[in-house]
């Protein structure tokens, strides 16, 4: 009897431990969201200034464009030590990547394959 107790005692630790983790997880996640969309909007406005401005044989022209999106904020770990950021604009099938690190903007690279 004693042994069956504690079994189920054990089950609903387990149980609630998995629940807690859960919602610790959800809670971080929201404040990731959150973080990043931060983020997005305070970077936007530079970004498309930067983008505007970058000389290229391609113009990336935001204002005026016809197709515009934004992909938004990625992030890559080329090593262990450095995270490399990028924001990233398309207009008109230009792609325009930003660093808000270095605030510089590149049409037309590819974020994965810069150094």
């Amino acid at each position: 009897m004693t042994f069956q107790r504690i079994v189920i005692a054990l089950l609903v630790l387990i149980v609630a431990g998995l629940g807690a983790v859960g919602y610790v997880e959800w809670k971080t996640a929201v404040q990731v969201r959150t973080l990043k969309a931060f983020v997005e909007g305070y970077v936007f406005n530079e970004a498309v200034m930067a983008c505007e401005q970058a000389k290229s044989s391609t113009p990336f022209k935001w204002n005026g464009g016809k197709s515009t999106a934004v992909i938004g904020l990625n992030s890559v770990k080329p090593d262990k030590y450095n995270i490399s950021a990028s924001y990233t604009l398309v207009a008109d099938s230009v792609y325009c990547d930003y660093d808000p690190i270095k605030r510089k903007a590149e049409i037309g690279s590819s974020f994965l394959e810069r150094e």
